[in-house]
């Protein structure tokens, strides 16, 4: 604990005196070898930057799935990289090499990526790009070249087919009006299976009017990439902006989306530079009239930022999608569902911005047919959530991973995230609609699932994995038969505020399910546990979210136990986030703001501050970890809690010692604002 708390104060001090602006990560510094990309998304489309000019890492398109690769089972497919450019300047290619000055920022405001480097004394450039939020599938780069000199310039978009997609077709298609030439570069792929079929589709887009802008040609190298191309001679002092407009579709998302891609791209240019720009920025400030500000510790401002930024960039209202714990950064996890969604992201989500949590659970709804046959297949009654879910609903857990077998918690966290969406919103009709079947089916597995003591008395749930996954094939978890009893008496509230008719077993079930103890009275996390070191939260989860444990003195017995069995390395992000938001709301300031500090700052990656899922880890960017230290700022210091009667705020809840104030702007339905100060 002294090592942690020495190297968390250090790194502390560092960063507080690094990156103070609350909206703008820069660095000037950016290196090949230690380089973790950090994405610009709309909640479909993410975008993964580049240490190399003028280029972006990788696409991920939301809901693009395929069977291929590690473990035989849905995978997530990195898409095409329409943004994809280069420029050279008198015959020469710019490159990492020759440039000077070069910095990277991400304007979380803006939700705008940037690069500005000066090639030689002849240029000064900024490239700028951003996956628009008012077009989901669409993104948009933007070049300015400011010349020293003149100079000609010559630019490329060049499209790849990437090297998993199979049966690659090339296109080039020119639209010409009197007002408009449109030059479109477009590429079809199957995925690896030719289960998808998977299309890019994007076009220069130039300041000049139609007839006087470049001249645009097209050429093929080989069978796997085919680019556009254009020159432009520049007089000193004359800047020049030009930009890529890009759309990508798969025929998850529409029946013909080679067509509907390039519809897409010419809409984009038509609309102009102008704009996109100014409809993407309104959008982004709607976004952020939802924010966290903290008065006293800019670092921890900036960071709280960085983590908002990220799930409003995974999460899109109206899409009836949900969130993997990489969100849109990369295909960790395989892109799949867990209850890192319906646990740790959506009570943040819910939050903030009401109406993207309202996607999530939709998610759920709409694949409970496929929760009810999972059940069906295992024996029991009402529906049964898989642990990794994907596009269909149905398990997509490999089969290595008992989780996937065994992990029945996820049921009860889909769930609470559901009775959690109707007490903040109160809105009736979704309950009766979505929310109660939801909460009737799940509540119905439960009942398959207890297993009674020979006189009645007593329920069980046995053979399960715990929420902390080191504990596999256990019976009597804390978590789980505490989120079933949970999901029990939700179900049977819920029935009784729509009049429907409530299954008496629910309530006498919820009662007889058993949470164990120690002698001293340590909630026990599993019937054979024994002190061992422990993965992740689990019985601490009693006291929050589920909020089963009440009393304060038994809430800080059970910190004290599990606290320290918890390993430095190799855990997920979330538990210390858990640990914090419990010792506000016990006011203990200190241990409060170690947890809060322990639950990221060691877990950050350069240059951007983007989290990994554990400390030293390379896996970013993890937004369950994120989701879990918002939970920690708003419903421990901002002592925010949801009631049968929607949001409010309790007296419990301390800042850290070194806080002056906390706002919470724009929260829940009616957008209100809740403050506490030191």
């Amino acid at each position: 604990m002294r090592k942690t708390n020495l190297l968390i104060g250090l790194l502390f001090l560092y960063t507080s005196l690094w990156g103070q602006d609350p909206w703008k990560i820069t660095v000037s510094d950016v290196r090949t070898d230690n380089y973790y990309g950090v994405t610009v998304g709309n909640g479909m489309l993410g975008i993964v930057s580049s240490p190399e000019p003028l280029r972006t890492n990788n696409v991920v398109l939301a809901g693009s799935y395929d069977k291929y690769g590690r473990g035989r089972v849905s995978n997530f497919l990195n898409g095409f990289n329409m943004l994809n450019g280069s420029i050279s300047i008198d015959g020469n290619r710019i490159n990492r090499n020759n440039i000077s000055g070069f910095t990277q920022t991400l304007d979380m405001k803006k939700a705008t990526f940037t690069s500005h480097f000066t090639y030689a004394d002849k240029a000064d450039i900024t490239c700028s790009y951003l996956a628009l939020r008012q077009l989901p599938y669409c993104a948009m780069m933007v070049v300015e070249v400011e010349p020293k000199a003149d100079i000609t310039i010559a630019a490329v978009n060049t499209q790849e087919t990437p090297d998993a997609f199979r049966d690659g077709r090339m296109f080039y298609n020119e639209i010409n009006r009197r007002h408009a030439a449109i030059k479109l570069l477009t590429t079809q792929a199957k995925s690896p299976t030719g289960r998808l079929t998977v299309c890019a589709s994007s076009a220069f887009m130039f300041p000049e009017k139609a007839g006087e802008e470049p001249r645009v040609t097209h050429t093929t190298h080989n069978s796997n990439s085919h680019q556009t191309s254009f020159s432009r001679k520049l007089r000193k002092g004359e800047t020049y902006r030009f930009c890529i407009v890009g759309s990508t579709l798969t025929s998850a998302h529409h029946p013909d989306p080679m067509n509907e891609t390039e519809r897409l791209t010419v809409f984009a240019c038509l609309e102009g530079y102008d704009r996109l720009m100014a409809r993407h920025l309104s959008l982004w400030d709607d976004l952020w009239s939802s924010d966290i500000i903290i008065d006293g510790d800019a670092q921890a401002q900036q960071d709280i930022h960085n983590m908002i930024y990220h799930l409003y960039s995974f999460v899109r209202e109206g899409s009836e999608l949900s969130i993997s714990p990489m969100g849109l950064s990369g295909l960790g996890y395989n892109g799949h569902v867990f209850w890192d969604a319906d646990t740790w992201i959506f009570p943040a989500l819910l939050m903030l911005k009401p109406q993207l949590a309202k996607s999530m659970i939709e998610y759920r709804y709409n694949r409970l047919q496929a929760a009810k046959e999972n059940a069906f297949e295992h024996g029991f009654s009402g529906a049964m959530f898989p642990w990794e879910s994907a596009d269909s609903g149905f398990e997509e857990t490999p089969v290595w991973a008992l989780a996937g077998t065994f992990e029945h918690h996820i049921t009860g966290c889909v769930a609470m995230a559901a009775w959690n969406y109707y007490r903040v919103t109160q809105d009736k009709t979704w309950l009766r609609e979505k929310g109660y079947p939801i909460l009737k089916a799940t509540a119905d597995f439960w009942l398959s699932r207890v297993e009674k003591d020979a006189d009645g008395s007593t329920c069980h749930i046995r053979n399960v994995v715990a929420a902390d996954e080191w504990a596999e094939n256990v019976d009597d978890n804390a978590f789980t038969n505490g989120v079933a009893k949970l999901n029990l008496t939700a179900a049977s509230q819920a029935a009784a505020l729509l009049g429907e008719p409530a299954t008496p077993a629910w309530d006498e079930t919820a009662e007889k399910i058993v949470v164990l103890t120690f002698p001293d009275g340590v909630t026990r996390e599993h019937s054979r546990y024994d002190g061992a070191n422990i993965k992740q939260a689990d019985a601490n989860l009693l006291a929050y979210p589920l909020g089963l444990i009440t009393d304060p003195h038994q809430i800080e017995k059970d910190l004290a136990y599990y606290e320290t069995k918890v390993p430095e390395k190799n855990t997920p992000a979330m538990t210390q986030a858990i640990f914090s938001l419990l010792y506000s709301r016990l006011g203990n300031a200190d241990k409060a703001a170690h947890f809060f500090k322990d639950a990221y700052i060691l877990n950050l990656n350069p240059p951007f501050r983007v989290i990994a899922e554990t400390k030293g880890g390379t896996n970013p960017y993890f937004i369950t970890g994120a989701g879990g230290v918002l939970q920690a700022v708003m419903m421990g210091f901002g002592g925010l809690t949801i009631t049968d009667g929607g949001i409010t705020q309790e007296k419990q809840g301390v800042l850290p010692p070194h806080w002056k104030a906390l706002t919470l702007k724009g929260i829940g339905p009616k957008a209100m604002v809740y403050s506490r100060k030191r």
